[in-house]
């Protein structure tokens, strides 16, 4: 049985190479997205700053033997000129991929729903690549529609 759980200190190497792996999925999406070298130094300093925070939220799913298959970044960010004032928002999202189809990212996803309301968010945005269509049908399922655009010009 799958478990899913907020990540401790014992997680992080695990969940630093799994958002490394998303990291590097999102790559294939726009060369603007393309990993630095240093990419695994920059993900163990940013969810570093997760364990303790109030307002960050970092799960994992756990398989049977105790291995992390699965990783959800998220944080609750205050929206200083709309209603509802508070968001959370899943800025990472991966699931190894010999455990998909399984519900277990159903069951990630359920459950950073629930946490992210407790912490105060209102509406919830996740936000990954515009050509992941994997992702738009996964978060469609869920209720989640496009609402704001991002475009970007390299200079």
């Amino acid at each position: 049985m799958v478990k899913v759980r907020r990540a401790g200190e014992k997680d992080l190497d695990n969940v630093v190479e799994l958002v490394v792996r998303l990291k590097r999925l999102n790559s294939e999406f726009d060369p603007l997205l393309k990993v630095r070298d240093d990419v695994y130094v920059q993900v163990r300093n940013w969810l570093s700053g997760f364990m303790n925070n109030k307002n960050k939220l970092l799960l994992v799913a756990e398989s049977d033997d105790g291995r992390v298959i699965g990783v959800l970044v998220s944080e609750v960010r205050e929206r200083l000129f709309y209603e509802p004032p508070m968001e959370g928002v899943i800025m990472d999202f991966y699931v190894m991929p010999e455990f998909r189809r399984r519900g277990i990212g159903k069951m990630m996803m359920d459950e950073a729903i629930k946490m992210l309301r407790e912490m105060g968010a209102h509406v919830i945005s996740a936000e990954f690549p515009a050509q992941n269509q994997i992702s738009v049908a996964f978060y469609r399922k869920y209720g989640f529609r496009p609402m704001m655009n991002t475009y970007v010009k390299e200079t």
